[in-house]
C-alpha cells in the first residue's frame, strides 16, 4: 500500500479539549475523511479546506485530511478509507478529476462519498444538486443523506461524469494550456474557439448494446452526468440515477458550419440538432485508429474503449436536484 500522508487530524477528547495529533483515533471513533488535491483550483482547494476545518471544529465534528501526492493517489486513499469502519464518509476536495479518482476508489464500498467542489470546472456537481460554493457543499455533507448513484466503467477503470471522443477532446487539449491563466468557463470557451480551426472528424466503429454501426462524428459522448467542459450541457436530460448511460452522437459536419452550432451546444440544444442522435444505453464499445478518449476531463490514448453503466454503485451525498 502506498504511503499515505496524514496532513492534519483533529480529535476531541471526552472533556471537549481539541487535540491535534497524527495517530489514529481511539477504536470506534467515527470521523470524516477529506481527500484534498492541493493543486486543485490553483490552491483554492487548500484555502477552502482551511475554512471547512473552522466549521468542523465549531461543530465538534471529528475529521482527518489527506493530501494527494500524484495522479491516482486519491483512488488509493479512497479504497483504503472506504474499508475503514471508523470512517463516516469520504469527501473529495478538488475538481472533477479528484471526484473521479475518489469515486473510482469508493464505488461498490457502500460508504458515503461527498464532494467539496474547488476545481476549475466542477461539472459533475451540476447534475447532482451539490452547491458550487464549498461551504454550502460542506453543510450538505454534514446534514445530507446519501443515496445510490450510477457510475460508469471504462475498460478496467471507471468514469463518473462524461466520456467519449471527438471535438471535445481537441477542446480539452486546448483548455489545459489555458487553465493556468483563467478559471471557470473562460479556458473552455477559448479552447473551443481554437478547436474549430483544428477540427478533424473521428471515424468510429460502435457496438451499442450488441448492435454494430460505423460512421464519422463531430462528437461521440457517453454521459452519466449532464455537463462537461466547464458547464457545457452535452446531455441536459442525463440522470445519474436511471441505471443507463446517455449516448450522444453528433455526425460529422463541415468545419464552416461548426460556429453556427456552437450557441446551441453551449445553451443545451445539442439534442435537437438534425445531426444528433441520442439514446439510453447500457454498454458502448468504440473502436478507431489512435483514439484519444476523454474520461472526466482526462485524456487517454487507446484504439478501443468500452463504456458500461454500473447502476447504484456509488453512495453519494447530494442535494434535492440529484435525488430520486
Amino acid at each position: 500500500m502506498a504511503k499515505i500522508e496524514l496532513w492534519y487530524a483533529l480529535r476531541l477528547d471526552p472533556n471537549g479539549t481539541e487535540n491535534a495529533e497524527t495517530g489514529r483515533e481511539s477504536e470506534g471513533t467515527m470521523y470524516d475523511a477529506f481527500i484534498v488535491n492541493p493543486v486543485a483550483g490553483h490552491g483554492f482547494a487548500l484555502e477552502a479546506m482551511t475554512k471547512a476545518e473552522d466549521i468542523l471544529r465549531e461543530r465538534k465534528r471529528q475529521w482527518r485530511v489527506y493530501r494527494t501526492e500524484r495522479p491516482g493517489h486519491a483512488t488509493e486513499l479512497a479504497q483504503r478509507l472506504g474499508m475503514d469502519p471508523d470512517v463516516r464518509a469520504v469527501i473529495a476536495v478538488g475538481g472533477d478529476g479528484t471526484a473521479f479518482e475518489v469515486a473510482s476508489g469508493m464505488a461498490g464500498s457502500g460508504k458515503p462519498m461527498g464532494i467539496l467542489p474547488t476545481g476549475t470546472g466542477n461539472d459533475f456537481i451540476k447534475s447532482t444538486g451539490i452547491p458550487k460554493e464549498p461551504m454550502k457543499a460542506l453543510e450538505l455533507i454534514l446534514t445530507g443523506t446519501p443515496a445510490p448513484a450510477d457510475i460508469g466503467s471504462l475498460n478496467d477503470g471507471c468514469f463518473l461524469n462524461v466520456g467519449g471522443t471527438g471535438f471535445d477532446v481537441t477542446v480539452l487539449d486546448n483548455t489545459e494550456k489555458l487553465k493556468g491563466k483563467y478559471r471557470g468557463l473562460t479556458p473552455y470557451l477559448l479552447g473551443l474557439l481554437k478547436a474549430i480551426f483544428q477540427y478533424r472528424p473521428v471515424h468510429l466503429k460502435l457496438t451499442v448494446d450488441g448492435e454494430t454501426e460505423e460512421g464519422d462524428y463531430l462528437i461521440c459522448s457517453v454521459a452519466n452526468g449532464r455537463y462537461f467542459g466547464g458547464g457545457i450541457p452535452i446531455c441536459p436530460v442525463a440522470d445519474v440515477h436511471d441505471g443507463f448511460l446517455d449516448l450522444v452522437q453528433v455526425e460529422n459536419v463541415p468545419r464552416w458550419k461548426i460556429p453556427f452550432y456552437l450557441p446551441g451546444l453551449l445553451f443545451g440544444r445539442v439534442l435537437s440538432f438534425r445531426y444528433t442522435r441520442h439514446r439510453l444505453v447500457k454498454e458502448v464499445r468504440m473502436e478507431g485508429e489512435k483514439l484519444r478518449v476523454n474520461a472526466d476531463g482526462e485524456i487517454f490514448p487507446m484504439d478501443q474503449v468500452c463504456f458500461a453503466v454500473r447502476p447504484g454503485k456509488l453512495m453519494l451525498i447530494h442535494g434535492k436536484d440529484g435525488a430520486k
